[in-house]
């Protein structure tokens, strides 16, 4: 008969008579607010007018205005026109959400000191003291509900979800937007004690975010997460290692990590004092970047990863802010310098819009100059590390340049550089997208970065060489044949007149040679989305070659070589 003994967290132990020790971890009980609309709040744009937010020309949020005209999270910018034509394209600003959703997180401090921020539109903290202290899980969801009404009025909706671990309860609240949506009403989804695996197994096992790990198990049967949960533990560490492991414990509705896993020495919080204290953003987000590369040195020194920090900051007049930022990975050393800037932007931009009141919200916004900075790693796990090559060498430059990335993105932000990833597609315009550096690991392969990894034919494509540069600044451009008449592709994809100029910009060129048009009647099957263009080549009497594509009697130049 072994001990028991369990800790505040939840967590128990058993110790076996024999000196060995099997540790038995449940889940945390969680609480998730989640806006997944706040990419289009944070622009001030009501909900009701069509609006979406783009990356890399693809929908990432849109308002539900959007949403009753078809448009959907992941369309592209065109398909989204052509479904709204009066949809307002906006850009995503993640320093500007994340600076707006301060005052959200500052009101839950009223609940608890124990608020963690992932990211802009997502907030959370462990509801063991507040369930209690309010009545239940329902008395919560009411309380937070009540709490944050005043803080968004009607610029947004926030869902809530309540389950054991935190994967859980943003599956939940990922839930109750759907059905909010469906109902017009926000209703929390409340998953009772130890009923996380069963709520869970209903999901699809591209929930984990993993694309990698999905596809193999989708490819194995596997296709929802009561399906791979079923499966032994070891026999997932057999096939997909450490990655399959921390994915199995989510699907079985256990956290991630266990909770207080290690606990950080206390000589590892970096701080950066201000002579003089400052007001300013950008002193600010230098002081940040210093302290993180600072932090992350520390850490390495000892094995450990991040995964909470705690963003402290201390005015000239000794009033002091905290806040936690969690992420479901580890924080990088640029992840670190991007939510201190964010925290230390949201504080400063309440005080600048008159926000703060140090009476009643002592973290509602800083009231003076900022005099001191604090990184505190408040939870830790080990590192897992980096494999170098055997030879060093091109691992070692692959972290020099994550090094130098990381530094830009430290001051310019995420967003701030992209890498190009090959996708399928007939266009050149549409065989390459750049995507954030912040989203791939810079020092191991990428199938994107090679294109033989696209298995699907593209017929009508066009063939090598490649052009030299994808777009132009003319925009419409003008062809004319050897009458000056217009040149047309006609609907069976014939040419109507033969190329001798091209006026761009109000000069007239003389077409050399040319050769096309290649027709192509796209997505013939979808009459939203569908598309009939033809492209020509042409190489005018300068010697410069560009690639023109026809669309609705229109000629623009897509290339050029």
């Amino acid at each position: 008969m072994g001990l028991i003994e369990r800790s505040e967290t939840g967590a128990t132990r058993e110790r076996g008579t024999s000196g060995g020790e099997r540790r038995h971890v449940t889940a945390t009980r969680y609480v998730t607010v989640l806006c997944p609309d706040w990419p289009v709040v944070a622009w001030g744009i009501p909900l009701e007018e069509p609006a979406a937010v783009f990356v890399a020309n693809r929908v990432v949020a849109c308002s539900p205005g959007a949403r009753r005209d078809g448009v959907a999270v992941g369309q592209r910018r065109r398909d989204a026109q052509g479904r709204c034509p009066d949809l307002a394209i906006l850009e995503q600003d993640i320093d500007r959400e994340a600076r707006l959703f301060e005052p959200v997180a500052g009101a839950l401090t009223d609940i608890t000191p124990e608020v963690e921020v992932s990211g802009p539109g997502v907030v959370g903290f462990p509801t063991l003291g507040p369930s209690k202290f309010f009545g239940g899980d329902v008395a919560l969801s009411e309380k937070i509900a009540e709490t944050l009404a005043p803080i968004l009025g009607d610029r947004g909706n926030l869902y809530l979800g309540i389950a054991d671990g935190m994967f859980g309860s943003r599956l939940a609240a990922k839930t109750s937007a759907q059905v909010g949506e469906f109902a017009g009403e926000s209703t929390p989804i409340i998953v009772d004690a130890g009923g996380s695996a069963g709520f869970l197994a209903g999901f699809g096992v591209s929930e984990l975010e993993l694309p990698d790990l999905a596809d193999v198990l989708m490819r194995l049967g596997l296709r929802t997460l009561g399906d791979f949960a079923a499966l032994h533990q070891n026999d997932v560490v057999d096939r997909f290692g450490a990655e399959g492991r921390l994915a199995h414990r989510l699907a079985k509705g256990i956290d991630q990590f266990p909770p207080n896993l290690r606990k950080p020495a206390a000589d590892l919080a970096a701080t950066w004092w201000f002579d003089p204290p400052t007001e300013r953003i950008d002193t600010c987000a230098f002081a940040a970047k210093a302290l993180a590369d600072e932090l992350n040195r520390s850490l390495n020194d000892r094995g450990l990863a991040c995964i909470r920090v705690a963003i402290e900051a201390e005015t000239e007049n000794g009033e002091e802010f905290s806040r936690l930022w969690r992420h479901e990975g580890t924080l990088s050393a640029a992840a670190l310098a991007e939510r201190a800037r964010w925290q230390m932007d949201g504080w400063l931009h309440q005080a600048r819009m008159g926000h703060a009141s140090a009476g009643n919200n002592p973290d509602a916004g800083v009231g003076s100059a900022i005099a001191r900075l604090s990184l505190i790693p408040d939870e830790v796990v080990p590192a897992t590390g980096r494999q170098l090559g055997f030879w060093g060498g091109r691992a070692e430059r692959a972290d020099d340049v994550s090094r130098a990335v990381a530094r830009i993105q430290g001051i310019l932000g995420a967003e701030s550089v992209r890498v190009p990833e090959w996708s399928g597609g007939r266009g050149p315009a549409e065989q390459i997208r750049l995507i954030p550096a912040a989203a791939v690991d810079l020092g191991e392969p990428r199938d994107g970065a090679d294109p033989n990894h696209i298995a699907q034919p593209w017929p009508g494509q066009i063939p090598p060489p490649s052009p030299s540069q994808i777009g132009s600044e003319w925009g419409r451009i003008d062809l004319l044949s050897n009458r000056g008449e217009p040149v047309a592709v006609t609907g069976r994809g014939e040419l109507v007149g033969s190329p001798q100029l091209m006026v761009i910009g109000g000069d007239e060129v003389e077409v050399d040679r040319w050769a096309g048009p290649w027709p192509a009647d796209e997505r013939w099957w979808d009459p939203a989305a569908h598309r009939r263009r033809a492209r020509m080549q042409v190489v005018l009497e300068d010697g410069t070659a560009h690639l023109l594509v026809t669309e609705q009697q229109q000629w623009t130049i897509e290339a050029t070589y």
